[in-house]
């Protein structure tokens, strides 16, 4: 009998921590535990009624056959004026690709330019997968802290320093999973200084939080920020988190016509196109009504508010608010070091996390999962009582350590 050996770069990789986590809690309630789980970056909302409209109606005509690799022209279509209306960009129908999700698009844009130890940038604390996308396409990942002090953002003296022969992407994920942290527009445009000296960077802009904003001032991406480098940014996004849409699996991408080509010939192969009823759904959620998100992101911030005051009263915790996305990051260093009830010594992030989840409960994620430690990650798109209950719990277990 044969043994199967996966290929090197299934080896080279690992499962998501994120998604490891989230099956890790719900094993733990399957088995009579009483668990908040604070881990899903998935929000508590349905997607909205006319959004699952248009899908319903999509199936009653009939559109349930294969797509263009690229998308239906109508989802194009909506892309497109969605990203002129809300940042001013404009692409054509041929600077437009759409997968099954963001996710999939950033590894085929991956797959689609890196070999041969080709460098990117991932400022940390990063999204998890980003590491593990560039290594399993044969690149090497260039990890650059960006730590509290700098609100856990890239600086252009840190970015410049982290640029060799060799760089090949900058990662830019703002508003940030897992901090939430963002760029101003001088930022961007400080960002922008550095990679115009250096042409031969492209850069792959996540910005699939940014509808999940906070701040007074109008969100911005590097693209807007930095006209001049619009030809080489791919500017990502879906529907996932801004519409509730995580199981519709459509996410999107514009950028350079040739990337975008190459980005659709992998496609073509892989999966020939996206669901056609998610496509149409996802048209419909990008060109209706955008009361939804609104609506979404005032619970959001009403959440963010409550969970930051409640995690700032704890001793030995600190939580710098968040300028969008769901997701907090609190510091954790004040445990460090401090015994549990049980006398065993918490010595790092992912042994607090253990300690929360095994004493009180809380499932949440180490921040060395992300890069950056001490910290930990929760995430706010679940429910007010879970918050509630989940703060109510971390509170006590800090309160009982040694």
């Amino acid at each position: 009998m044969s043994t199967f050996v996966p290929a090197s770069r299934v080896s080279r990789i690992k499962v998501s921590p994120s998604t490891a986590a989230a099956a890790r809690a719900r094993e733990l309630k399957a088995a009579g535990r009483d668990i908040v789980d604070m881990t899903v970056g998935e929000p508590d909302f349905d997607t909205p009624d006319h959004v699952k409209a248009a899908a319903h109606a999509a199936i009653d005509r009939g559109e349930t056959k294969y797509t263009a690799v690229n998308g239906t022209p109508s989802l194009r279509k909506a892309i497109i004026n969605n990203f002129e209306r809300r940042l001013g960009l404009r692409y054509g129908d041929n600077e437009i690709c759409v997968g099954g999700g963001a996710k999939q698009i950033l590894f085929l844009a991956l797959m689609a330019s890196v070999e041969n130890d080709a460098e990117v940038i991932i400022p940390a604390p990063y999204w998890v997968s980003y590491p593990d996308m560039v290594i399993a396409n044969e690149g090497k990942p260039i990890i650059v802290q960006c730590p509290q002090e700098q609100g856990f953002k890239l600086t252009p003296e840190a970015l410049e320093a982290a640029i060799t022969p060799k760089t090949m992407w900058l990662i830019l994920n703002a508003p940030s999973n897992p901090t939430g942290a963002a760029y101003s527009r001088d930022e961007l445009h400080e960002l922008g200084k550095v990679l115009l000296r250096h042409p031969e960077i492209m850069i792959l802009s996540d910005d699939i939080y940014d509808q999940v904003w906070f701040k007074d001032e109008p969100m911005t991406t590097l693209v807007a920020a930095v006209p001049e480098l619009k030809d080489r940014v791919l500017l990502t996004n879906g529907v996932s988190k801004s519409y509730a849409m995580t199981g519709w699996r459509i996410g999107y991408g514009a950028g350079p016509a040739p990337l975008i080509a190459a980005i659709n010939k992998l496609q073509s192969q892989m999966s020939s196109c996206p669901s056609s009823v998610s496509q149409a759904a996802a048209a419909h959620a990008l060109a209706s009504d955008q009361g939804f998100v609104t609506d979404s992101v005032k619970v959001y911030k009403e959440r963010r508010d409550y969970a930051c005051r409640r995690l700032n009263a704890v001793p030995d915790l600190s939580c710098l608010v968040p300028d969008g996305a769901f997701y907090l990051f609190p510091n954790c260093a004040g445990v460090i070091g401090r015994r549990t009830p049980e006398g065993k010594v918490i010595e790092t992030d992912l042994d607090f996390v253990l300690y929360l989840l095994d004493g009180v409960g809380v499932a949440a994620l180490q921040g060395a999962a992300y890069g950056l430690s001490p910290y930990f990650r929760l995430s706010i798109a679940t429910s007010m009582d879970a918050i509630t209950e989940a703060c109510d719990r971390i509170e006590r277990a800090v309160g009982e350590l040694r």
